[in-house]
């Protein structure tokens, strides 16, 4: 491992995200890929409604992804350059584990869309850590991809869903940096009547 996961603690103060164009084989293998996603569906689930899902994009089906986001990006980029059609290529073949999320919300009398999105962010979160705790790390990426219909479509969802982003896992092939924190004071307080 490397990193320090010696405590929940030490594990939780670690964590850094990983750029996924860093990261590097080994990734996880399929024993420790389950581990991770059933340790992310660990998640406050108000209602039970697990209204996300993860979608494995397996290596031997980067080909074929790659070939999912060409048609996507043509289809809302017709003028396209070659630089950003070979940033999407790259984009597909990053790191050695990729794994999408959806978010799914079910139609509830009782529990708000919004408490079921903020559910999709603790099972993301969930996953990161999981992750990092096999010695591993993980990028969170969004951009055009996560608004994508045809892209959504094509990994299941359905009318109402979102792609929460995509999750890059693997070894870092740099050190992790530590990136600035927010101020303690700028953004605790404590409520006064």
């Amino acid at each position: 491992m490397f990193n320090d996961t010696s405590s929940p603690l030490s594990l939780l103060r670690t964590r850094r995200s990983a750029r996924p164009r860093d990261l590097v084989e080994p990734g996880p293998d399929a024993t420790q890929l389950r581990q991770i996603l059933e340790i992310a569906m660990r998640t406050p689930d108000h209602g039970k409604l697990h209204p996300w899902r993860f979608v494995h994009v397996p290596k031997a089906q980067r080909g074929a992804f790659a070939s999912l986001l060409a048609r996507a990006y043509a289809a809302q980029r017709p003028d396209a350059g070659r630089l950003e059609i070979e940033a999407n290529e790259r984009f597909a073949h990053q790191a050695p584990e990729l794994i999408a999320m959806l978010s799914t919300p079910v139609e509830s009398q009782k529990i708000p869309r919004w408490e079921q999105e903020l559910s999709a962010g603790a099972a993301m979160m969930n996953l990161l850590h999981a992750a990092h705790a096999l010695g591993f790390a993980g990028g969170w990426v969004t951009g055009w991809v996560s608004e994508s219909k045809l892209v959504l479509e094509a990994l299941g969802g359905r009318d109402g869903d979102r792609i929460v982003g995509f999750v890059f896992v693997g070894t870092p092939g740099v050190p992790l940096e530590e990136r600035p924190r927010p101020d303690f004071d700028e953004v605790v307080s404590t409520w006064r009547p």
